[in-house]
């Protein structure tokens, strides 16, 4: 009898890319903008800091790039750019 084992379906390892955005104006920005984010194929999670415009996202690269994520944010109706930090 020849036994094999089932291939585990590992997750692709993600980066962490920071978005920078001025122009969140009221704190329901912050479910619209994980929401959208996070409904993109590759994000495995995203957090906004409301006060300080920090987008954070967790997301495979080969999936999605900081340019991809910053116009789903700008299709939302706010400006984001890719920041270094």
């Amino acid at each position: 009898m020849n036994r094999t084992t089932p291939a585990i379906d590992r997750p692709e390892p993600t980066i962490r890319t920071v978005l920078r955005s001025d122009e969140l104006t009221c704190p329901s920005c912050i479910e619209k903008i994980e929401r959208r984010l996070g409904r993109m194929p590759g994000v495995a999670r995203s957090r906004v800091h409301f006060a300080t415009g920090r987008i954070e996202v967790d997301h495979d690269p080969k999936t999605v790039t900081p340019d991809e994520l910053a116009a789903a944010v700008s299709e939302l109706g706010y400006r984001a750019t890719p920041s270094p930090f």
